[in-house]
């Protein structure tokens, strides 16, 4: 294993492995990160991309689903690199609009981090709740100090067929016996929201993906394109002055005002629904 050398990994099976170009290749942005592609199945695609290096692995039946073997074994398939760091994301609806920093300036000394999903607080197994429930499709991993961790998240995905697309084992295991290695990431390195005019039932939904690394939601990957290139941080609007302390009637009508603004996301849309009913 090289003493620092980084990658950006995804796997992938079928139709899926000849559209690497959809946003795999955006990854390429960052000169440090090696491309690498793991193809799970019988033959590499016909298209290739040029930049990534293309290893096939054969299909294990055991997790009883070919999309279930290439999630939990893509984090397994990383150790055959000659590489210490490597980040493992979806291969396609996951897009790097910007640079980002390298993986050791992220990690800052933990083995494993992630995002928080929309709605993070959630009930699991083994520690019971957690207010921190991680999206996997965009995983960052120190690949000497995480190997045990990964090993028993995907020995748990092949003992118990849950679900086609699931990421609760990886949950359930680092969040339970391994969350004092684990650093969790602002939502700008895995930004799950819908992009207007697509919306989803709640889902947070935004105007601009200003500020955002890495954007990972599939109904809205053509319309982040679009947009492309995006500012490296968002703008932050200043209030206008208030004239004069607020006498204590007009301080309860501006906190009635704030309170009635969405901010959580999900209520906003009751309301909305409430008030049209």
């Amino acid at each position: 294993m090289a003493d620092g050398k980084q990658a950006v990994v995804t796997a992938a099976f079928g139709d899926f492995a000849e559209r690497l170009d959809f946003t795999f290749s955006s990854f390429a942005q960052n000169p440090f990160l090696e491309l690498h592609a793991f193809i799970v199945g019988d033959k590499l695609p016909e298209k290739r991309v040029p930049g990534v290096t293309y290893h096939l692995r054969t299909s294990d039946p055991s997790f009883c689903l070919l999309h279930r073997d290439m999630i939990y074994r893509r984090w397994l398939f990383i150790d055959d690199l000659d590489v210490e760091y490597a980040l493992v994301v979806d291969n396609q609806d996951v897009l790097c609009l910007q640079p980002i920093p390298e993986i050791p300036t992220l990690l800052r000394g933990a083995s494993f981090g992630a995002s928080v999903e929309h709605s993070g607080g959630r009930y699991i197994p083994g520690q019971g709740y957690i207010s921190s429930y991680i999206n996997c499709g965009v995983t960052f991993w120190h690949l000497p100090s995480s190997r045990k961790m990964r090993e028993d998240v995907v020995a748990r995905g092949r003992s118990y067929f849950r679900n086609i697309d699931e990421q609760r084992s990886i949950n359930e295991v680092i969040q339970t016996r391994y969350y004092d290695q684990m650093i969790l990431l602002p939502c700008q390195y895995n930004y799950r929201a819908f992009l207007e005019p697509v919306r989803g039932a709640r889902w947070p939904t935004v105007a601009h993906l200003d500020g955002v690394k890495i954007y990972h939601n599939s109904h809205c990957i053509e319309a982040a394109k679009r947009i492309l290139p995006v500012k490296p941080l968002a703008d932050l609007p200043d209030f206008p002055k208030d004239p004069a302390p607020l006498t204590p009637r007009q301080q309860f009508w501006r906190r009635v005002k704030e309170r009635l603004k969405p901010h959580i996301v999900g209520v906003g849309l009751l309301r909305r629904i409430v008030s049209a009913t």
